[in-house]
């Protein structure tokens, strides 16, 4: 494109230039050279303006003269004319002559005056000046829009332009150019009205048009740049050239129903296309969408269209996709829509359609399968722990109205209904509680991995744990103690402390919310105790940091009597060590029994209650007994010793025909043992009249001694149960490849009896508190009616209870005059002072 130079115009005055032939015009004589070329005129301007200066100077009136002060004459007074200027003498070196003054001929102070006349005559600009000008234009914007060459200088053609606009003739201009292009822009819609044509041929030929337009819009407004600065600024209701372009091609092509229609449908043919998988020219759509948009019809024409074909269009998708597909294919499918649909975006569809183009993609294919999808495939995905698979359905419901809300009421509901199904069956009861902390963590890994660590959705699982773990009351704080007891016994070597302290912290959130805490510090505390007592306790660090832990949970009142229990272990050990130096002295006495006794002393308010059995021990053994009694009760008067045999163990001495073995034992199972020292062969009845052990205590230990998998008594007829008849003969052939012995297991196993006693005083213990909380409640209100009381009940007592066990509570406190029914109304209570 030729470069366009603006230039000056002279101004009018002294000099004039003619359009036919150029002079300077004096008003009283005409210069010799009459006729010079532009580059003459331009250069001899100063020179020449010197000499009218002479020669007029004194024959003007003042009226009309313009004085010029401080403008000293350089010529001398006998200075001769010249012809020309290549008659000076003076040359600089850079080629520009100069006129130097003869100082010497000058008359000091002397000043002489420029006078400067009007023309006599305005300057006319040629007759048919508009028309010609005009001429020239149009026939420069026609070649433009036929794509010919032009034939004036593009330099020339602007200065034509802005000396039209110069001498008020913009507005008739400005009329021309819109005439003369909205008539070539008229001329191009017959191409677009053929009665059959391809969709794609016709928006080929769409674009070629659009963009033929735009680039001789652009040509044609740098010619007429001049009249787009000056003409349309200063007129705002105007549009510039450019617009006005955009206007006549929107209203004679565009806006055209069938033109409109038929470029709308291929682009709608193609985009759907491109959404079937074909590959389409995405450089052709975005150019049409373009020129939609920069006419202003984006919206009215194309968006509305489009949104209604994207809607049917996933509609049916939608539909057809959830019968056919399982939930993580259809996510995925539903993914990569909405990604594709992001690259059309970015490709070729207008920003102002982004949040309508998504918001309907997400509304046919999320939106209207919400539940569905849910119901048919989140299960499965938390079974499967299909982590990439939940973190795609948590993005995705995320950009959907409630969707998050739905997602997080469904995975509640799934916990309750998988965590029932652990706690509620009975058979799974030895498994329930590692089930439990498998589940929780699977269930906190996709909490924080999928979910993002929503608040929401990780208060839900605790809600929903919470719920479904106390459906079953007591059991699961039961099981969860006798986990803690299996975990910590001595002889767990499946993790090491760092594991087991990580567990012990997972135990205590399932711990948190359980109901039923005194059922589990029931059961913990029969349970720690046998640990302490049999020496089967595997680590006093773990045992207390699970102690510290409970008591930062549950307070100090809890733990009061199992940290007393260790107290007592800490004094029975310095106690042994001094009877251990009183028994040296005595060695005398006790030298015969070949014995050593280890005592443990235990505050009855501590420890889980026994009930008190009296065996018939070796007069050996009675003998330490009865001087320990002494050595203790020596040393604290008024305190009561009470034997408690069914906790004692022992370590025994046996020759077998293979060597020599230690057998570690309970005391009954070596009372039993002894026995064989003076006979071979005894029966049932025999053992039961030597040791008085009760009945079914004895079955148990003389089933663990013949029938378990250290057999060192033989039982006729063989056989897993113990029956009256049956015998016992001292195995002396048995072989084990230990020395020591394990026998003694049975002591930790706990019996049926032994668990219904502690549910038993579980359930006595909260006949106790809740008897003291609904008389420390009336003694404070006085009064008080049947609803408010058990409210007050609920809000205070820690363990769950039915409203009818709180009544027999209430009747039984009135029966013994606590408190007493109101006479007037029955259904108000009054405390009895």
């Amino acid at each position: 494109m030729s470069k366009l130079v603006r230039t000056q115009p002279l101004a009018t005055g002294q000099v004039k230039r003619s359009s036919d032939h150029h002079h300077y015009h004096n008003t009283n004589n005409s210069c010799n050279n009459s006729s010079f070329n532009n580059n003459t005129a331009l250069l001899g301007f100063g020179a020449t303006t010197k000499r009218l200066r002479h020669n007029n100077a004194d024959d003007e009136n003042e009226e009309n003269n313009v004085e010029i002060v401080n403008m000293t004459d350089t010529a001398t007074a006998n200075t001769q004319k010249r012809a020309n200027f290549s008659a000076l003498t003076v040359a600089n070196p850079n080629g520009v002559n100069k006129l130097t003054p003869n100082l010497g001929n000058a008359k000091p102070g002397s000043a002489r005056k420029l006078v400067i006349k009007n023309f006599k005559n305005k300057p006319k600009l040629p007759e048919n000046y508009q028309e010609q000008t005009w001429e020239k234009l149009r026939e420069a914007v026609v070649a433009i829009q036929t794509s010919k060459s032009i034939r004036y200088s593009l330099e020339e053609l602007y200065q034509a332009v802005e000396n039209m606009c110069n001498h008020k003739m913009a507005s008739t201009l400005y009329a021309n150019l819109t005439v003369l292009t909205e008539s070539h822009v008229k001329a191009n819609i017959k191409q677009f009205l053929a009665e059959s044509m391809d969709r794609h041929i016709f928006l080929k030929k769409m674009n070629e048009c659009w963009q033929s337009h735009c680039r001789q819009m652009i040509m044609i407004r740098s010619i007429f740049l001049y009249l787009d600065r000056t003409y349309v600024l200063q007129n705002p209701s105007i549009s510039s050239i450019w617009d006005m372009g955009l206007h006549l091609f929107r209203l004679h092509i565009v806006m055209n129903t069938l033109v409109q229609t038929r470029t709308v449908e291929g682009l709608l043919m193609l985009i759907e296309k491109e959404r079937q998988g074909d590959t389409v020219d995405r450089t052709l759509l975005k150019s049409l969408l373009r020129m939609l948009s920069d006419l202003q019809i984006y919206q009215e024409a194309f968006e509305a269209k489009f949104l209604v074909a994207t809607e049917r269009l996933y509609a049916a998708e939608g539909q057809r996709l959830m019968n056919e597909h399982d939930v993580p294919e259809y996510l995925a499918h539903v993914d990569k829509r909405l990604q594709e649909e992001n690259e059309r975006l970015l490709h070729y569809l207008d920003m102002s359609t982004k949040w309508s183009l998504i918001h309907t993609v997400e509304k046919q294919l999320l939106s209207e399968h919400v539940s569905s999808i849910l119901q048919k495939g989140l299960s499965g995905l938390l079974d499967e722990n299909r982590i990439s698979d939940l973190t795609l359905l948590y993005n995705l419901y995320s950009r959907v109205k409630n969707g998050l809300v739905e997602l997080c009421l469904n995975f509640n509901c799934y916990i309750k209904k998988k965590g029932k199904t652990i706690v509620i069956d009975p058979e799974k009861d030895k498994t329930m509680v590692q089930e439990l902390l498998d589940f929780k963590d699977k269930m906190d890994n996709i909490v924080n991995t999928c979910f993002y660590r929503n608040e929401k959705f990780a208060n839900s699982l605790k809600e929903a744990f919470e719920a479904f773990i106390n459906q079953r009351a007591n059991k699961p704080a039961e099981l969860i103690a006798k986990f803690v007891d299996m975990k910590l016994r001595a002889g767990n070597k499946e993790a090491t402390e760092e594991e087991l302290e990580r567990l012990l912290d997972k135990i205590m959130v399932l711990f948190r919310f359980i109901h039923g805490k005194d059922v589990f510090e029931a059961f913990y505390k029969k349970d720690l105790a046998k640990r302490l007592l049999v020496g089967k306790s595997a680590s006093v660090d773990a045992e207390k940091s699970m102690l510290s832990k409970l008591k930062q949970e549950c307070g100090g009142g809890f733990t009061s009597k199992l940290e007393g229990m260790f107290k007592d272990m800490e004094l029975s050990k310095d106690i042994n060590i001094a009877f251990k130096q009183y028994s040296t002295n005595l060695q005398n006495e006790l030298l015969a029994s070949n014995l050593d006794l280890t005592v443990s002393i235990l505050t009855m308010g501590y420890w889980p209650t026994y009930p008190l059995m009296e065996v018939t021990l070796p007069a050996e053994m009675v003998q330490y007994q009865e001087v320990f009694n002494k050595f203790y009760l020596g040393k604290h008067s008024g305190r009561k010793l009470q034997w408690q045999p069914t906790l004692g163990h022992c370590v025994l001495k046996a020759w077998f025909t293979g060597g020599n073995k230690e057998l570690q034992v309970s005391l009954f199972q070596a009372l039993v043992l002894i026995l064989f020292n003076d006979s071979d062969d005894l029966s049932l009845e025999e053992i039961k009249a030597a040791t008085n052990i009760e009945d079914g205590e004895l079955r148990r230990t003389l089933q663990s001694l013949a029938c378990g998998k250290a057999r060192v008594l033989q039982k006729n007829p063989r056989g897993r149960d113990v029956a009256d008849n049956d015998r016992f003969v001292f195995h002396a052939d048995f072989t084990n490849k230990l020395f020591r012995i394990k026998i003694n297991q049975i002591q930790m196993k706990e019996t049926n009896e032994e668990q219904k006693a502690t549910e038993e005083r579980v359930y006595q213990d909260r006949q106790y508190q809740i008897d003291a909380a609904i008389v420390r409640i009336m003694k404070m209100r006085k009064t008080l009616t049947h609803n408010l009381l058990i409210s007050e009940l609920y809000n205070q007592l820690k363990f769950p209870v039915k409203p009818a066990d709180l009544k027999k509570r209430i009747e039984s406190l009135i029966d013994r005059d606590y408190m007493e029914r109101d006479k007037d109304n029955a259904n108000q209570y009054n405390y009895v002072a």
